[in-house]
């Protein structure tokens, strides 16, 4: 659906409102939605809904469209994130009515008189535009997915710890058939039942810590596991439990229990083929962040002309013990001359030993990375992958940027809803 220059106006114009009132308006669109369609339930994070992140979250997409419906590329990046992960909990053409229905009646709820006819027409077709951009895109994905077109039956094949608080999980479908590759970095939604609240559905996002290959069998994700304490039935229904499904592969779940997976999505990938194998690559971790990275590094080390390319590690952790992948990283850095790894450990304990335990002691220092000549700030072209807690992700591409980095060159990965 193509706007007219007015309904574009228009639009654009209530920008101002809609981030005065937005979050009011989607925390009504939420419960008035959720209340006659419990069935949606099972697509939202208990705790993000409790919490207002999703509705925070929503209000800020909804004001990002606003301003900038006169200039939609300006949003691509968002729509893409929002897209891969609507492909990956198999959301419907169909559902995007539903949304649209109550979110313009959130907004006549809300803004009342102020909502005039001529701004409901205009938000009501710029909502089709948007839902169509989604629905037209989500197609896409869901073609290049093949035959997976809904949930799947996975069963845990093994299991192993990685450190004190993650494990590895290695899934292998239960119909037997291959599995496809994909993109190192992406990830996969992880579905489980709550039988506290009669089955309802939570899904989760981890990445795939396994590089990717033609006729796989099974697929690994690594799982950290969060501490909460003892909590009842109303505190997991009122979304005051963080880690619910996490801790839950840790403490429920063993070898032969099954799963529900999606397709494996995200826009946050190393594309190979796409990278001059001469290009610098630099992978920036913190905690159960180098999932995702251990995903690229060994698809690089796996590509033709893997030995040309410099390769740094840089990984951030609370102690020795708690370097996620440690070991591998430390034995790839030691086979090859064009890969390095540094390692930061906040805590430094006795007997841990600086170049073997780690590297570096304190939090990861990018300006110590520069000095070491680990960056390759003197190469233009080198791409940085960065993974771990938001703000430090936030943190690291300022220090990069800083430092000479150009934006368009650093690449984080986001689980949360929402965009940086």
């Amino acid at each position: 659906m193509v706007l007219t220059a007015q309904q574009i106006a228009t639009v654009k114009s209530t920008a101002p409102v809609v981030k005065q009132y937005g979050t009011t308006i989607t925390t009504t669109f939420y419960r008035n939605m959720l209340s006659a369609h419990p069935e949606l339930k099972n697509y939202f994070s208990l705790k993000n809904q409790q919490s207002g992140v999703q509705s925070t979250a929503l209000a800020n997409a909804v004001f990002a469209y606003a301003s900038y419906i006169d200039d939609l590329p300006k949003l691509n990046d968002a729509v893409e994130r929002i897209a891969q992960k609507h492909a990956s909990l198999f959301v419907q053409p169909e559902q995007y009515a539903i949304v649209g229905k109550y979110l313009v009646g959130a907004f006549a709820e809300v803004l009342g008189s102020a909502l005039t006819p001529e701004v409901a027409d205009a938000w009501v077709a710029a909502y089709a535009q948007l839902a169509d951009v989604f629905i037209q895109r989500e197609k896409q994905l869901y073609s290049e997915a093949g035959d997976w077109r809904g949930w799947r039956r996975f069963r845990i094949a093994g299991k192993e710890a990685e450190t004190d608080n993650i494990i590895s999980l290695y899934l292998e479908p239960v119909d037997g058939k291959p599995l496809p590759a994909f993109k190192p970095g992406q990830y996969v939604s992880l579905q489980l039942p709550l039988p506290e609240l009669d089955g309802l559905l939570q899904n989760r996002q981890f990445s795939l810590s396994v590089a990717p290959e033609e006729n796989m069998k099974q697929y690994r994700v690594s799982v950290k596991k969060e501490i909460i304490g003892p909590y009842t039935k109303e505190d997991l229904a009122e979304g005051r439990v963080s880690g619910i499904v996490c801790n839950r592969l840790h403490e429920q779940y063993s070898v032969g229990d099954e799963v529900n997976l999606g397709s494996p999505r995200g826009e946050f990938f190393f594309d190979v083929a796409a990278v001059a194998p001469t290009t610098p690559v630099v992978l920036m971790s913190a905690g159960v962040g180098a999932t995702p990275l251990r995903s690229i590094l060994d698809s690089i080390l796996e590509s033709p002309g893997a030995n040309n390319r410099p390769i740094t590690w840089a990984h951030a952790a609370r102690h020795a013990d708690s370097v996620c992948f440690g070991k591998h990283i430390r034995h790839v850095a030691a086979s090859a001359d064009n890969i390095r790894s540094a390692l930061f450990v906040k805590n430094v304990k006795n007997g841990d030993k600086q170049g073997s335990h780690y590297d570096f002691a304190g939090s990861l220092d990018v300006d110590k990375l520069a000095e070491e000549r680990a960056l390759y700030l003197e190469d233009a072209t080198t791409e940085y992958y960065i993974c771990g807690p938001e703000q430090w992700m936030v943190s690291m591409r300022a220090d990069l940027m800083s430092n000479g980095v150009d934006l368009e060159r650093v690449h984080l990965e986001l689980f949360r809803t929402g965009d940086v």
